[in-house]
């Protein structure tokens, strides 16, 4: 075994790709050790070159472990890459980067650099998050106006943010119902049209008690590509895809990738957030 350790972000994609090569070699398993981002990071590397990935999931929310049925906890998720076998599952695709749970642009992007801003001042927490989410949202929101083709079919949309879905279990802890196309082989796109704060601070709180689908000023497609470009002749957006924030270059093209991931997990029916 070979330990490969993230000791500054800007090493992990490196580091990713070298502990992939290393596994290849060895004819064994990828493991990646770490929240969603760490995760994704590997999963980029993994994708395509042969090599099964295995998870030790150490995050805040873990929703890629979770709705495949990956422990949260150290010892149960170790016996489970010791026993289970790799299985295929669905990644999605924004231009050429991977995520495993969602992609987004617009206030989302800017959501998560303020809570990690706050994560450093207050400490990581599910209730800090909610906090700095809360805080932004009560902040000024720049508007998007979009072309965006779904599946070919296209319309003009004016929003604060878009979101595009991969992860079931995510869906329907925020109440959306389309979520359930994913397991179906598509992506789940979710767009919040213009309000006020205090309508985005009421979505916010709609999406934490599960509600966000009902909502009159959200928007959501299952779609299993979407083209995405600025009327307003933008050429860069910042994307944010598993929690990490990058700029892109657009249009943007989100579709589910051509080739599985081969995720050492449990069977199906063990998914959907159960640990054990």
């Amino acid at each position: 075994m070979t330990l490969f350790i993230a000791d500054r972000p800007n090493r992990i994609g490196q580091l990713a790709t070298n502990a992939v090569q290393a596994a290849r070699a060895a004819k064994g398993i990828v493991v990646a050790a770490g929240g969603d981002g760490t995760i994704n990071t590997v999963a980029q590397a993994a994708l395509g070159s042969g090599c099964a990935f295995g998870v030790l999931p150490q995050g805040t929310f873990n929703y890629f472990s979770r709705v495949h049925g990956i422990s949260s906890e150290p010892d149960v998720a170790l016996r489970q890459l010791l026993s289970e076998q790799a299985r295929p599952v669905q990644l999605g695709l924004v231009n050429d980067r991977v995520f495993l749970v969602n992609a987004s642009l617009g206030l989302y992007p800017k959501l998560l650099e303020d809570r990690e801003a706050y994560k450093k001042q207050y400490g990581r927490s599910r209730l800090v998050a909610f906090g700095a989410g809360l805080m932004t949202l009560m902040g000024a929101h720049r508007r998007w106006h979009l072309a965006v083709d779904a599946d070919g079919q296209h319309r003009e949309l004016h929003t604060t943010t878009l979101f595009v879905g991969n992860n079931a279990l995510q869906m329907q802890q925020i109440g959306v119902p389309e979520g359930e196309a994913i397991d179906r082989g598509m992506l789940v796109a979710i767009a919040l049209r213009p309000v006020g704060r205090l309508a985005m601070a009421w979505l916010l709180l709609r999406g934490a008690v599960g509600k966000l689908g009902d909502a009159e000023r959200v928007v959501s497609l299952p779609v299993q590509t979407l083209k995405v470009a600025s009327t307003r002749g933008h050429r860069r957006v910042k994307v944010a895809t598993d929690g990490e924030v990058a700029w892109m270059r657009m249009p943007l093209q989100f579709s589910v990738a051509a080739e599985p991931l081969w995720l050492v997990k449990p069977p199906e029916e063990a998914g959907l957030g159960e640990t054990a």
